[in-house]
């Protein structure tokens, strides 16, 4: 009962910071509005977070887990990213945007979960032709650290360039770019999945 509980009130900690995020970015996250939307006082809550940056780490940890899980829907990856960072912008700036100034984005734990959306994209294609020398046991000793030792170089390199693309046209067309150059930009991520 006490665990339910505990898991409750952290669900409901998340929720309110997601709704402030979507509000205002990271800027806006504040334990104690937090604390007063809930009705209780911001001491409470560092019984479920012990502060504002463990409560960031837990929020992008979920995106991560929620991106892989749309990448694993079956659409192509260019259509799932696309579809799952227009729904929640908020949430994919927190993935790809350094949050708060002195906040480390790539302690392990993060790093740990932006890998799962990777993994999934190596495990799916096809390899590619090989890459440099120099790049090629750059991706080999990447992909062994990450938990994927026998990713062929070829297909990490396919998986980092498309990754790459998706990421720079989503990031465009969040920020309004395609909008403002009158160009609609589903024929890119179409070219991308074909």
């Amino acid at each position: 009962m006490r665990d339910r509980f505990r898991t409750q009130i952290r669900d409901e900690v998340k929720a309110a910071a997601l709704r402030q995020l979507a509000a205002g970015g990271p800027q806006a996250l504040s334990i104690n509005a937090i604390a007063k939307e809930l009705g209780v006082s911001g001491p409470a809550l560092y019984r479920y977070f012990a502060g504002r940056d463990e409560l960031l780490t837990e929020l992008i940890v979920d995106a991560y887990a929620d991106l892989a899980a749309a990448l694993a829907s079956g659409a192509s990856f260019a259509v799932a990213y696309r579809e799952w960072a227009l729904a929640q912008p908020h949430r994919y700036r927190l993935l790809f945007a350094a949050p708060l100034p002195g906040y480390d984005a790539h302690g392990d734990r993060l790093v740990a979960a932006a890998q799962e959306p990777m993994n999934l994209l190596i495990r799916a294609l096809p390899p590619g032709p090989p890459p440099p020398p120099a790049l090629s046991a750059q991706l080999s000793a990447w992909a062994s650290r990450r938990g994927v030792p026998d990713a062929d170089p070829a297909v990490a390199a396919r998986a980092v360039e498309l990754w790459s693309r998706v990421h720079g046209l989503v990031s465009l067309e969040i920020e309004g770019n395609f909008a403002s150059m009158g160009l609609d930009p589903a024929p890119l991520y179409d070219a991308l999945s074909g």
